[in-house]
């Protein structure tokens, strides 16, 4: 690709980039639009179902005491720890286990059945052992992410297509450089894949983290407002935790197209 042509393809990512979020912003506004006219003509019982302009006033309220921002902060610091051991975890079993069949056959028996044991029927297990501190809210949240990354890492690298493999071979590449140049790289889709699938379910494992013997954070905010029947409070918590998935995901969507661009040109073509 010569010099000429990469500022056109960045003008041209940068516009699809501008594009969906358009879209995303487009989809939201009239979600909006829906939820308050449902909210106020046709299910009128605040118990159940709460405009979106009460949700935004009880925000406001929230956040002029400070327990909002003290809510978040916690949660933020839980996710962000267990999110980022999860990927950095994640990534490094994944490529250990694409590097060997025998390891690969050995545990991904064990592999399935943690990933599909419900990790919130385990939290107060965690809780004993680890007491009601933030330790015992990082490892449920890192076993919630953990396991579609190991899984979505092992699919990219295992699946990587063999001629480019014996292309670079002949070439004379090493097996590292055939790692880093060609199988990552391609795997790449499939990890962005899994930390997606790793982000939704991180933030669920915060909310579940939160049940048991927290005293702060959105996911015990949540259940305190759910006791007192506080709906709005209770729409707060829930929509920040929304909001907060979709801004990670299309995040990742963007790291996406800057490290993979070629999946972006696939994708307008």
């Amino acid at each position: 690709m010569t010099k000429v042509q990469i500022p056109a393809v960045r003008a041209h990512l940068l516009r699809g980039v501008s594009k969906r979020w358009l879209q995303t912003a487009s989809s939201f506004l009239a979600a909006g639009i829906i939820w308050e006219l449902t909210a106020r003509f046709l299910v009128k019982s605040p118990i159940f179902f709460v405009p979106l302009g009460e949700i935004a006033l009880k925000a406001v309220s929230m956040w002029q005491s400070g327990a909002l921002q003290n809510d978040m902060l916690v949660s933020a610091i839980e996710f962000a720890s267990g999110f980022g051991l999860a990927t950095l975890v994640g990534i490094l079993v994944g490529v250990g286990l694409a590097a060997s069949n025998a390891a690969r056959r050995f545990f991904e028996p064990w592999m399935s059945m943690l990933y599909a044991t419900p990790i919130i029927a385990l939290g107060p297990l965690f809780i004993l052992a680890l007491g009601i501190g933030v330790a015992s809210k990082i490892v449920i949240i890192f076993l919630t992410a953990v396991f579609p990354i190991i899984i979505n890492t092992v699919a990219g690298l295992t699946t990587t297509d063999r001629h480019l493999v014996e292309a670079a071979r002949s070439f004379g590449a090493t097996p590292q450089q055939i790692q880093l140049k060609v199988r990552i790289p391609s795997a790449l889709p499939f990890i962005i894949a899994g930390l997606r699938l790793g982000v939704a379910r991180a933030l669920v494992g915060v909310v579940v983290a939160e049940m048991f013997g927290a005293r702060a954070g959105l996911g015990f905010l949540i259940l305190t407002s759910a006791q007192n029947f506080d709906t709005a409070a209770l729409f707060v918590g829930v929509l920040i935790l929304a909001i907060a998935g979709v801004v990670f995901v299309e995040s990742l969507k963007w790291l996406e197209t800057r490290l993979a661009p070629w999946r972006e040109e696939d994708n307008e073509a």
